[in-house]
């Protein structure tokens, strides 16, 4: 199961929007007239009419209220709901509020910042749409005002339908364009050993090995790793009164086989990380050959060039990339950094949506927003600091893992990948992470997202 914890803060940007109709004059790199999202540049969240009040809510897809049509009124622009006719985005007393879209209070004027932001400004005064001042230990407070034009006062404007264009050959596209079928709690199989308590471990979140997890197409892999006396294990929760548990170096040693025995293919390691970095070291140091396929982004230039092709990375056998979700700061703490052996502090490379859609029975929540945004924390979906982007992994799974449940939510997979979550990070899942893999064809969701670039 993934797990909350406190991150450190990326700065924001975006992927491009198309431009097509002609608008006023003096706002000539606005967006076309169309339906949009109005997103924060700082939280990533959406703006979303509430009985009047226009607050930021977790982005959710046509639900919520948070869909509004852009269209010019003479040199300025309104936003009127989606939801209810003549409603417009607007503001009263300093608020952001829905008013008549004939009246004054709903005109807009519109400005590119340069970096696919804008800039909603009152007409006439040296006033913006922007979202509150955050309090100590605090959100962003969900209540949108108007202030001055300081950085919360940046918003995307994201269409609902996103712009896609065809997918490169296979020997242009980068590893950011690529979406992998990844397998949540991977180890959680019952075939490959035990993985959790008596009871907890009747419910695995998959029913295949990591033999055939691979053999099937699966090339991401979330792990969780606990500290016993052996070293890191493989464990749900906890590794007590866990029979035959799987030592991590086991599970790793198989993906490293299978990438020698297959030089066209990559994989993926995304850690849930309770151990020492000492142990995770001592441990990796068991696997034969994995210094001959892992993959090191930091030393790579990723940063200042962007993610490399993918088949350059096939090319140099850069073919293993693992993950953690430790804090740096610990490790720092601890005197050993992970990547200083090859394990790259997940918050640095990717982001990721909230690990969870309910509970294993029941309606789900299809709402797409960061796990990494918190009092403590502001890693929106939207993170981004061009030409790097963060890979974005896309979970897809309920509380339990319960057969029947997973196998429906799985044939919904790409309609909320495409509805949802791409809006909602304004970049296509390059991960869609659900449990049991092999039941409602998730391996048909890869593949659509996989004949386009977002």
């Amino acid at each position: 199961m993934r797990s909350h914890r406190p991150l450190l803060a990326l700065t924001a940007a975006g992927a491009a929007l198309t431009t097509a109709l002609a608008a006023p004059a003096q706002a000539a790199e606005v967006p076309t007239a169309g339906v949009f999202y109005v997103q924060s540049a700082v939280t990533g969240l959406n703006a979303a009419d509430n009985g009047g009040a226009v607050v930021q809510r977790n982005p959710k897809g046509n639900e919520d209220r948070q869909q509004w049509s852009l269209r010019s009124s003479g040199a300025s622009y309104v936003l009127e709901s989606t939801d209810t006719a003549g409603s417009c985005l607007g503001r009263s007393g300093g608020q952001a509020r829905t008013v008549a879209c004939a009246g004054a209070d709903a005109l807009w004027e519109i400005t590119s910042t340069g970096t696919d932001q804008y800039r909603l400004k009152v007409p006439g005064a040296d006033q913006y749409l922007t979202v509150g001042a955050k309090a100590s230990g605090a959100n962003y407070p969900a209540q949108l005002v108007v202030g001055g034009a300081g950085g919360p006062a940046a918003w995307y404007l994201t269409p609902v339908t996103s712009p896609v264009a065809p997918m490169p050959s296979q020997d242009r596209r980068t590893l950011d364009q690529v979406t992998f079928l990844t397998s949540h709690n991977a180890y959680a199989n019952g075939v490959d050993g035990g993985f959790a308590p008596p009871f907890v471990n009747l419910v695995p979140n998959q029913t295949r090995g990591i033999d055939r997890q691979l053999t099937d197409g699966v090339r991401g892999f979330m792990l969780d790793i606990h500290q016993t006396s052996d070293g890191a294990i493989l464990c749900h929760n906890s590794c007590t009164l866990v029979s035959r548990p799987v030592a991590l170096w086991v599970d790793i040693q198989r993906m490293v086989d299978f990438l020698k025995r297959n030089p066209d293919e990559f994989v993926t390691v995304f850690l849930e990380d309770y151990v020492d970095p000492g142990v995770l070291r001592s441990e990796l140091a068991r696997v034969n050959g994995l210094s001959d396929v892992l993959y090191r982004p930091d030393q790579t230039g990723v940063r200042a060039k962007g993610w490399p092709r993918m088949a350059d990375l096939i090319a140099a056998n850069d073919r293993l990339l693992l993950f953690t979700d430790h804090s740096r700061s610990a490790d720092q703490a601890a005197g050993l950094t992970r990547d200083s052996f090859g394990v790259m502090y997940q918050r640095e490379w990717t982001v990721e949506n909230y690990w969870s859609m309910g509970s294993g029975l029941g309606s789900s929540n299809w709402a797409c927003y960061s796990r990494w945004y918190d009092a403590n924390a502001n890693i929106p979906l939207t993170a981004a600091a061009p030409p790097f982007r963060p890979l974005f992994v896309m979970n897809h799974f309920r509380d339990a893992g319960i057969a029947s449940t997973a196998a429906t939510d799985n044939t919904k997979l790409t309609d909320r990948a495409q509805r949802f979550c791409q809006p909602a990070a304004r970049k296509k899942p390059n991960f869609l992470a659900v449990d049991h893999y092999d039941l409602g064809s998730p391996a048909s969701a890869v593949a659509t997202l996989n004949t386009y670039t977002y």
